[in-house]
């Protein structure tokens, strides 16, 4: 089936929303963002192999360093560099993408054994049924967002215009084709046409990121955003305000290093990332919260079931040498 011939996807909605179904992909984090944000779909459950490769303390996580992992299979070469808007597909793309999902269930099988194994099924169930149920909201259009882009602050103000019309441009084009728009142009190739400002083909060809594909698709329009601008009179160009640095109680900054340094001494004890252990996100939420027992530090937004009853008494000792 070719899904650009698809415009309807409703039908696959209530298969993933129906009880008892699991749906089983690998590394699905945008995949689901889409499919619930375009789409409206829910899941009844969930099976990320991505996750589960990540509890059992793999390094590697591609698709095909865990299918040669633990089922001893060799994927097609890879074809993520391919065109996929082209058609009709080859046959090497063909057999590249079926072969792509056409192991995840027994991938699945052999991952639950050894999570299972090492005690760790449950951790895993909880984090996909978290993604399953993850609430995922329209983005608001936000005219500023250009400002956020890493390197913004240090573009001058024409630049800074030229980046504002790049990063609406970008946002334009990824809703038309339906694409992430980092599938469209990198921020980093934002920032250096911004910097660049160039002004044809030819200069657009010399700025890294704007390869020979992104010139035939979107040339015009990048030089059209570019001259816009250019064109725009000195009192009309945007300023960055000064962003005020966030003030962090002592005590709460306190708490943040030592749970850093306990996360530091524990990941390798796991066997685990230091980021699946306490990711950066939770240090900052329960030092602000400073839960007090283990049932306090479970109600704190994300930290899960399985990481407080596996770790809750270590972070809590952690706070408290604060």
């Amino acid at each position: 089936m070719d899904p650009l011939a698809v415009h309807d996807l409703s039908p696959l909605g209530s298969v993933f929303a129906a009880p008892g179904t699991t749906t089983v992909l690998h590394a699905g984090d945008n995949d689901l963002v889409h499919l619930k944000r375009r789409h409206g779909m829910s899941f009844a459950a969930l099976f990320d192999t991505h996750v589960a490769a990540r509890f059992l303390g793999e390094r590697a996580l591609g698709l095909d360093v865990i299918i040669r992992r633990y089922l001893g299979l060799e994927l097609p070469p890879s074809r993520q560099r391919d065109d996929w808007s082209a058609r009709p597909l080859t046959e090497a793309q063909r057999d590249y993408a079926a072969a792509d999902v056409l192991h995840l269930f027994g991938l699945k099988d052999r991952l639950v054994d050894e999570l299972g194994r090492v005690g760790r099924l449950t951790w895993v169930e909880e984090e996909c049924a978290a993604l399953a149920s993850q609430a995922v909201a329209e983005r608001p259009p936000d005219a500023n967002a250009f400002a956020s882009v890493k390197g913004a602050r240090d573009l001058s103000p024409r630049g800074l215009a030229a980046l504002r019309e790049l990063h609406e441009l970008r946002e334009r084009l990824a809703l038309a084709a339906d694409r992430p728009p980092f599938k469209i142009l990198q921020e980093e190739t934002l920032v250096r046409l911004a910097q660049a400002l160039p002004g044809d083909h030819a200069s657009l060809a010399a700025v890294q990121g704007c390869t020979a594909r992104v010139i035939a698709r979107w040339g015009d329009a990048l030089l059209a955003a570019l001259a816009r601008a250019q064109a725009l009179p000195e009192s009309e160009l945007p300023v960055l305000e000064r962003r005020p640095r966030l003030r962090i109680a002592g005590a709460v900054q306190r708490r943040i290093e030592r749970l850093r340094l306990w996360r530091a001494e524990a990941a390798p004890r796991a066997g685990l990332e230091p980021g699946l252990v306490l990711p950066n996100r939770l240090i900052g939420a329960i030092a602000q919260a400073g839960p007090r027992d283990v049932a306090e530090l479970a109600a704190v937004e994300g930290v899960r079931r399985w990481r407080a009853d596996v770790f809750g008494t270590e972070i809590l000792a952690a706070l408290a040498s604060a």
